[in-house]
């Protein structure tokens, strides 16, 4: 099965289950070619989070899946520059110091949401609707 996802929440429970289901669909073959992250669901993307002590890292368990499985992980660009979160490009156009999401994660439309939507069999949700 050709699974999709699109992430809502910030990093959390409903991010860790999100995160939990990719790697065991992965594992049991299903494809995953892409995870969109929309609204506080961009904070997962977060490069200059720091999680406390005792907790997991969920940007770069994230990293680890799109390393591994070839999944992209799209952060919506609208939600993302809201929140301060830009890559090297957004950052050069914004006059900023530098780019603040995590390796691993890349910026998109919501373009890419639909595209998504057309070439997956399954779309999941994680979080609460908008």
């Amino acid at each position: 099965m050709n699974y999709a996802l699109l992430v809502l929440a910030p990093p959390g429970s409903a991010s860790r289950a999100a995160l939990g289901f990719a790697r065991a669909a992965c594992a049991r073959g299903h494809q995953l070619e892409r995870v969109f992250f929309l609204d506080r669901g961009v904070e997962n993307g977060m490069g200059t989070a720091v999680a406390p002590q005792g907790e997991r890292d969920l940007p770069a368990q994230w990293a680890q899946l799109a390393s591994e499985q070839g999944v992209e992980l799209v952060l919506c660009i609208s939600s993302a520059i809201r929140r301060g979160l830009l890559d090297a490009t957004e950052a050069q156009r914004h006059e900023k110091v530098g780019p603040t999401v995590a390796p691993g994660f890349t910026i998109g439309g919501l373009g890419l949401l639909v595209e998504t939507c057309t070439d997956c069999e399954r779309l999941l949700t994680f979080g609460e609707g908008c």
